[in-house]
Parts: C-alpha cells; structure tokens; sequence
C-alpha cells in the first residue's frame, strides 16, 4: 500500500527577498504548542516583520503573528555548529531573515537565511528589473 504524500502547506515572507540579499539558507525546527501547530497548518500566520536573534547559544524567532494574536517569540531548534556559524555571519554585519514555513507533513520547519539590507536604490533597481520581465516597459 502506497502512502499518501501530504502536500506541504507554505507561507512564504516575500518581504524578506525585497528587503535582503538572501545567502545561505537553514532548514530548523520551532519549538510549538498544539494550538499553534493547529493555526500554521492552517495558515493563520505570517512572518512579514519577524526576525530571528541568538539569545544564549538558542536561536529564537521573534514577532511570529499567530492567528488573532499577538506577536510571539518561539524557540527554534538547530546545532550548536550551526548556530555559532549564523553567529559569525551576524557578527559581520548580515542579519538572520525567516524566509518560509514548511508545514506539510509530520514537522514543521522554518527556513532561515543570512541576509545583508539593500539600499534604498537597490530595491528601486530590484523593482525596475521585475516591470522589465513582466513587459511594462517596452
């Protein structure tokens, strides 16, 4: 008998691609309470103003807007080598972006990436490039 494959729900914070130069991405666990995995899998969240900081050798996500409620900070599971490497990134001046949540299957996953800001003309060029692929200018 086949197992069915669950397809797996994704709430995705473009934001973070307008406002960051996205690098290397990490696949990490959230530490979560039924009620929360209840309202992501059934997308009642959003990471628009969320941000990931190191508190103590932990990686903790801050501002997650669940459902009708307020911004929560949720611990988020990942070794210690990869922490003290996102620790190192940070120290030079990138700063840690949630970037998607997986929810499909068993797990829920947050992607995260080590992002630099982009100036003011680099969005604008950013959006230039994106009405030029859709054909706005001829």
């Amino acid at each position: 008998m086949k197992k069915k494959k669950v397809p797996s729900s994704v709430t995705v914070n473009r934001r973070a691609h307008f406002d960051y130069q996205l690098g290397e991405e990490l696949s990490c666990g959230m530490v979560l309470t039924g009620p929360e995995v209840r309202l992501i899998r059934d997308h009642h969240v959003q990471l628009k103003g969320s941000f990931v900081t190191i508190r103590g050798d932990e990686l903790w996500l801050n501002n997650l807007t669940l459902g009708a409620d307020t911004a929560r900070n949720i611990k988020l599971l990942a070794t210690k080598k990869q922490i003290h490497a996102l620790e190192r990134e940070k120290v030079a001046g990138s700063t840690i972006v949630p970037v998607k949540l997986l929810g499909g299957g068993r797990h829920i996953k947050l992607v995260i990436a080590v992002g630099k800001g982009k100036k003011k003309y680099d969005k604008r060029e950013t959006i230039k490039k994106r009405d030029i692929e859709r054909g706005r200018y001829a």
